[in-house]
């Protein structure tokens, strides 16, 4: 249940955002935030929301709990990788919400779009770059623990499988092929253009087409999947 207790714990956090981003919202010129600071705290609420609150509840949690009650196992395959996929989120997410606060926060929106993450480029964009890797380390250990567990610890045959199992089945398969593809995009991003100086996304260097090739990453190979 510690993966329902961080979820739970990071959902009133993301409220707590979310209910900032609505009172910026609420009258016309109303505006308590700069323009950075709205970015920010929107980025940040999107990222809690998706990486710390629904695929630790969704999958760790019910996944923990219910894979080894319907499948008639004592426990998951590997303890020890599913108490890592777990471990592995309380620094992501330190990581995280320390970014927001160091120099001027990461306010480039949840997909990370060039040039504006690019042109905001910092410590604070390297430690939510770092923060996502981790989260995604741990969503790939839990997907491979789900899928060795299916497989190898049912008393039962396929055909007598719940249709949360098989979603279980789908999901991690699609998080294993999809994952992978978000690390190489934020690589791109980032390791390569703000550390290495390259000029993958400039338009005057490769081209209009260069500038679309990180919303192939996410949108057609990463969000499509999971969608």
């Amino acid at each position: 249940f510690m993966y329902f207790y961080l979820g739970i714990w990071v959902w009133i956090c993301g409220l707590f955002m979310k209910l900032i981003i609505r009172l910026e919202l609420l009258y016309p010129g109303n505006t308590f935030l700069s323009g950075q600071s709205y970015n920010v705290v929107v980025t940040n609420h999107a990222f809690m929301m998706i990486f710390f609150t629904i695929m630790p509840i969704m999958m760790g949690g019910f996944g923990n709990w219910l894979i080894p009650v319907m499948l008639g196992s004592p426990d998951m395959c590997y303890p020890r990788m599913n108490n890592m996929s777990f471990w592995l989120l309380p620094p992501s997410l330190f990581l995280l919400l320390s970014s927001m606060i160091i120099e001027e926060g990461s306010g480039t929106g949840w997909t990370i779009y060039p040039p504006l993450s690019t042109l905001t480029s910092g410590m604070s964009i390297d430690l939510t770059i770092i923060s996502l890797h981790i989260a995604g380390l741990s969503s790939l250990l839990g997907s491979m623990n789900f899928l060795s567990t299916i497989f190898n610890m049912s008393i039962m045959n396929m055909e007598y499988f719940t249709l949360f199992i098989w979603s279980v089945i789908v999901t991690s398969l699609l998080l294993l092929l999809s994952l992978p593809v978000l690390t190489g995009a934020f690589n791109n991003t980032f390791y390569l253009i703000e550390n290495l100086n390259t000029k993958l996304f400039l338009i005057p260097s490769g081209g209009s087409s260069s500038l679309l090739l990180y919303q192939h990453f996410i949108l057609d190979l990463f969000g499509s999947p999971l969608e």
